[in-house]
Parts: structure tokens; C-alpha cells; sequence
């Protein structure tokens, strides 16, 4: 008997033009930490799971799979630009061009963007004026490097972006309270001028003792005001992949050996 994959994915309104969202766990062929939903080909999952899943995907957006790019991140601040010329290559090269990509931009139609987390916060950037999108990819240390910043300034360069107009969406992601974290991240956060009291605080932990906790989300929601973008035009998920790793892939709860979730971006053909 045939089994069916319905893949069950969040979507976000950014405009009809597109389709942006997050992948759940739900409707793929994966199996155990990997279950059921992961395209991520470097986090250890079986290569034919990972290509099944890949094709369930290509078929909801209606696309073919060379259509569909994910970056191998390395929690930098590198921003790639995926234009005909990038297309064009053979796929040897385009895999390489992606080595140490944690966040794309493009303005081409029918090219599903995004970027892989499970813990990490996935944020997706839309200018309806010129048709351009970006997946960023901010784990904490990319968030200290403030590389949403850095997607912004290339769309600016790139294809004319007035952040002002800009859409954008913070995904699933950790949350503060399930982010404990040491000090010398706090001292990092800190000297890279974030508003500390805005973006961390202490939580009790064992012992009598108490942790720092990171607020990914504020940090995050801070660099893109700080780059022009308008709160009214920002979406924030609100969703804890720590405490709803039934749905989500959560690396701290699920350990690093697990699946990822897909944060993809596309304008519509």
C-alpha cells in the first residue's frame, strides 16, 4: 500500500507574489531524529531521505530541484547573491559557491531561497517594490555579527531595497527562556552594542544559582530596526523550537545529530 506524504508547512502572508515559510516535522520519510521532515544534506541523515523529502518539497512549490538552494552555513555573516550567472554554473560549482553562505538574496522568479535551523533564529526578507527576497540564517553569533544588517545592505546594493519597505519574518527559533547561555556570549552580545537589558536576563538554575538567557528574537527584532525597518511591517513567529520539538527540530532538545528546519522563500513565477 502506498503511504502518502502530506507535507505540513507554516506559511507566512508576506503577499501574494510569493511564497514564504517554515517547514514542520510532519510529512516527510525520515525516521527518528531525522523524522519526518529534513533536507538538510550535512546534518547526518540518510542521503535517499534527504532526496525523497527534497522532491516532496519541489513538488508543493512546483519547481525543479535545482530551483531549490540551501547554503552549507557556518554561523558567518557571508552573503551570497544568486543571479543567472550563479544559475548557470554547474552544480559542483554551485555547491562550492555555497560553502560558508549563511544568508542569500535574489530577485529571480521560481528560485526557492532559505536556510536551515533548529534552534538558530531563520529570518525571511521581502521588498515588494523590486521583487527581491533573502533568507538569513542567525544563530547567535551571527546575530552578534548582525548579518540580517548585512542581507539588507546587499538588497540595497543589489537590487535598489529601501528597508523601509521592507517585509520580514522571524521564524521558529529558541526562545529566551530555554536559551541559557555563558557569560562570555553575554560579553560578546554586549560588546557588540546590543541593548542588554532589552535582550537578556537571568534565569534561576541548579544550585541556587543563576544563568544568563539570550532573547535571540529582540536581538534580531533590534538590528533590523536599527537597519530601517518599520515594526509595522515585522512578523515575529513567537515559536519555541526548545519547547515544540514535536513540530519543530530542536538541536538542544533533540542533540546536534537531527534534523533541520527549512526556512524558504520564493516569488512566484
Amino acid at each position: 500500500m502506498k503511504t502518502e506524504h502530506t507535507l505540513k508547512l507554516l506559511e507566512y502572508a508576506l503577499g501574494h507574489e510569493l511564497r514564504a515559510f517554515s517547514t514542520t516535522r510532519a510529512g516527510g520519510v525520515g525516521s527518528g531524529s531525522y523524522g519526518a521532515f529534513n533536507i538538510t544534506h550535512y546534518c547526518g541523515d540518510t542521503p535517499e531521505h534527504v532526496h525523497a523529502n527534497r522532491q516532496l518539497l519541489c513538488t508543493e512549490l512546483g519547481i525543479a530541484d535545482d530551483r531549490l538552494l540551501l547554503p552549507h552555513q557556518t554561523h558567518g555573516d557571508r552573503v551570497l547573491t544568486i543571479d543567472a550567472d550563479f544559475l548557470a554554473l554547474p552544480e559542483a560549482r554551485r555547491t562550492a559557491e555555497m560553502e560558508g553562505v549563511d544568508a542569500l538574496v535574489t530577485n529571480i522568479k521560481g528560485v526557492c531561497i532559505g536556510v536551515s535551523t533548529a534552534d538558530c533564529v531563520p529570518i525571511l526578507l521581502y521588498d515588494p517594490t523590486h521583487q527581491a527576497i533573502a533568507a538569513v540564517h542567525a544563530g547567535w553569533r551571527g546575530t552578534v555579527k548582525k548579518i540580517v544588517a548585512r542581507a539588507i545592505a546587499t538588497m540595497t546594493e543589489k537590487y535598489g531595497t529601501r528597508p523601509a519597505e521592507l517585509r520580514a519574518v522571524v521564524g521558529p527559533s529558541i526562545s529566551a527562556a530555554a536559551f541559557e547561555v555563558g557569560d562570555e556570549v553575554y560579553d560578546a552580545f554586549s560588546a557588540a552594542g546590543f541593548p542588554m537589558t532589552n535582550v537578556a536576563r537571568r534565569y534561576p538554575a541548579a544550585g541556587g544559582t543563576e544563568k544568563w538567557h539570550i532573547d535571540l528574537w529582540a536581538a534580531n527584532v533590534c538590528t533590523l530596526e536599527a537597519a530601517g525597518v518599520e515594526l509595522t511591517n515585522l512578523m515575529v513567529a513567537g515559536i519555541c523550537t526548545y519547547t515544540e520539538s514535536d513540530r519543530f527540530f530542536s538541536a538542544r532538545r533533540l542533540g546536534i545529530n537531527s534534523g533541520r528546519i527549512f526556512n524558504g522563500i520564493m516569488l512566484k513565477n
